[in-house]
């Protein structure tokens, strides 16, 4: 893990900086504003976090349920232990098909797997067509942020990364870009064998999975492909066809600061006619890949009752300095620093829950009350159990603590020390603190001996 670094890179980025600034405060501002619309928003929270409490406390029963509804209305379900195993089922359903290019709506799922580098070994090349992600793959990158994949990047880059690869004239004008995308990507859609989505939630009681976005990409993912092929983390399913409500009250506010999103895609099984909307034939994939090993325990488990808005990016003063790459890890942010260690080893993650002030900005905008702080300090602890180490700094940092934790249980130690301290002017070596704020000098005489001195004296008569 190389958080440390890229953080500090990140930090010297201006360019960087400012375009999370500017992003995340309007998405601050957005949400406040679509909050206001909601007469009860406590209380939706409450029922949404009810509702995945109950799923997780039965979720083997309801993805049985969820499995056997889809495949009755004409659906293929199929079981991924890991993401070796997701990979090897979808490539596999695109080799059958004969399949030499997909089509990709935006899936963290599928992010999370690295599934178009294994689709790219096997012959197979993924096109994403969500236009964050569209962004960040002609530029070679990752997403850094689970809603707006490329809020990284400013309008010039985005420009003259369009001129380089779409060989377009140089504009910075929002509308010729999107055009310039969707000119590009009209072309993909055409000659795709295989469209490949992610899922926002999956209903039980019905085999419905339901897919929200804002360009109309996943409904064409969905629908011109012979063969659409969904993947969904486990925790995405919810019991009753009715409990869509309160999501959808809850998701688009967080995130994006609207009321609906511009599309709801509701898929139950294949279509019947050739004149309905759907695909031919429909897959689900679902993942496990660590997730049930976080049900074990209610502290971990709550984390599984994401819903993926990104609200706690937004609001993150330690995510809006340094942006979603230098998480190192596909789910940035709070989030990620609770996800991405119980999903993929603490060995690989153990600085992610130390990328955090526990101000409980997180906790506070997480529309199913994700009690993210709680869980980590709970990594934190799991770390320092473990060993793991954490940075070149670890050690020192625990000598320090070891040092401070032996003065401070010793009264007279702490006096004899600190008369030390003051007499010989001695300043702690905090230069990594010093370097961005002043410390301040130390007293002539400590508290106690300004008490002793007749401080106490000069109290008041009602102190």
């Amino acid at each position: 893990m190389t958080f440390e670094r890229d953080a500090r890179t990140a930090l010297a980025d201006g360019q960087l900086r400012g375009a999370l600034r500017q992003a995340t405060t309007l998405f601050g501002e957005r949400r406040r504003a679509a909050l206001a619309t909601v007469p009860d928003w406590e209380g939706a929270r409450d029922r949404a976090r009810a509702i995945k409490d109950e799923t997780l406390e039965h979720l083997d029963r309801y993805l049985e349920e969820f499995a056997a509804n889809a495949e009755r209305a004409g659906a293929c379900v199929h079981w991924a232990r890991d993401a070796a195993a997701a990979c090897d089922i979808i490539g596999g359903i695109a080799e059958r098909r004969g399949a030499r290019t997909v089509v990709k709506s935006k899936s963290m799922a599928s992010e999370e797997i690295h599934l178009n580098a294994a689709l790219a070994r096997r012959g197979i090349e993924a096109v994403e067509t969500d236009l964050g992600e569209y962004i960040v793959q002609l530029a070679g990158e990752t997403p850094s942020h689970i809603v707006v994949p490329a809020i990284h990047k400013t309008k010039a880059q985005i420009a003259a990364l369009f001129a380089d690869k779409l060989g377009i004239a140089p504009s910075d004008d929002v509308a010729t870009l999107a055009a310039a995308a969707r000119d590009a990507l009209r072309r993909r859609f055409a000659e795709a064998d295989l469209g490949i989505s992610g899922v926002n939630f999956a209903v039980a009681e019905t085999g419905t999975i339901l897919i929200l976005e804002n360009e109309g990409n996943a409904r064409m993912t969905t629908s011109l492909p012979h063969t659409h092929v969904a993947l969904m983390g486990i925790e995405k399913v919810i019991p009753r066809f009715a409990d869509l409500d309160v999501f959808l009250q809850l998701l688009p506010r967080s995130g994006t600061g609207q009321v609906l999103t511009a599309y709801q895609s509701l898929i139950t099984g294949t279509k019947r006619r050739a004149e309905d909307e759907g695909p031919e034939e429909l897959h689900i994939v679902l993942l496990d890949n660590g997730r049930s090993r976080m049900l074990a325990s209610r502290v971990t488990r709550q984390a599984l009752a994401c819903i993926r808005c990104g609200a706690c990016l937004n609001a993150c003063p330690v995510y809006r300095q340094i942006g979603g790459h230098a998480y190192g890890s596909v789910y940035p942010g709070p989030i990620g620093a609770v996800l991405s260690p119980q999903l993929f080893g603490l060995a690989r993650s153990a600085a992610l829950p130390y990328a955090s002030s526990l101000c409980g900005a997180c906790r506070d905008v997480c529309p199913v009350k994700i009690d993210i702080p709680a869980l980590l300090l709970h990594l934190r602890a799991q770390v320092v159990a473990e060993g793991v180490a954490v940075g070149k700094g670890h050690l020192r940092e625990r000598l320090a603590f070891w040092i401070y934790a032996t003065v401070m249980v010793r009264p007279r130690l702490f006096a004899w020390l600190m008369r030390a301290v003051r007499s010989l002017r001695i300043m702690p070596p905090l230069g990594a603190w010093t370097k961005w704020r002043d410390l301040r000098p130390l007293a002539p005489r400590s508290f106690r001996e300004q008490w002793r001195a007749g401080l106490g004296d000069q109290r008041g008569p009602d102190a």
